[in-house]
């Protein structure tokens, strides 16, 4: 069965759940507290030197790290992926654009701003960049989105997976949604589809 080290306030983590979740994959769910440092233990580096979340555990026994690319990893050869060269190089793109333009700024903004105790204070210098950089790329998916149900295509699929918990969890990092109506009104259509789980789903399978 597959294995995935998970942080329930993760919202990279969140994403793998979600495409398994859609995947209907059988898992189990083991929780990293990265506050209590477990992801910085010997045996958890020994699995990522990063010592980040999320990793999926193949049944072989293999290890793959970063979101997006087990979110990949998952979705090949499912209706996730265009079968297409262009709607693949187009899920991509967007993939490539929630880690570079989105993530900086929305998550580091949510991380620090809600998880890390004093975090506001430790990275004020930091605040009116994430800002700038948050809105600024929600300002692409709203124009993006004009005219659009999902992000590529006419039916969900991973660029829509990667970008939607970092988007819905914006307004913990002070981000206003408000501005945005084709966001929200995408949000809010993703969160309808078929085989969609929130954020406190757990699998039948969970260790603590």
């Amino acid at each position: 069965m597959l294995k995935l080290y998970s942080t329930r306030s993760s919202g990279n983590a969140y994403k793998v759940r979600l495409a398994l979740a859609h995947l209907r994959l059988a898992f189990t769910e083991i929780e990293i507290d990265i506050f209590a440092g477990e992801n910085r233990t010997p045996e958890f580096l020994a699995l990522n030197p990063e010592g980040r979340v999320p990793l999926l555990q193949l049944e072989d026994g293999t290890i793959l790290a970063e979101s997006n690319a087990i979110l990949f990893y998952l979705a090949e050869d499912t209706g996730l992926v265009p079968a297409g060269r262009r709607g693949r190089a187009e899920v991509l793109r967007w993939m490539f654009f929630e880690q570079n333009n989105h993530e900086p700024g929305i998550a580091q903004a949510r991380f620090w701003l809600r998880e890390v105790r004093g975090g506001r204070e430790l990275r004020t210098h930091d605040v009116d960049r994430w800002m700038e950089e948050g809105y600024g790329a929600l300002a692409i998916m709203e124009r993006h989105l004009a005219g659009r149900a999902f992000f590529v295509g006419e039916s969900l699929t991973v660029a829509d997976l990667a970008l939607y918990p970092h988007t819905l969890l914006a307004p913990e990092g002070d981000f206003d949604l408000a501005p945005f109506d084709n966001v929200r009104a995408w949000l809010n259509r993703v969160a309808a589809q078929p085989g969609h789980m929130p954020m406190d789903w757990r699998p039948l399978r969970y260790a603590a």
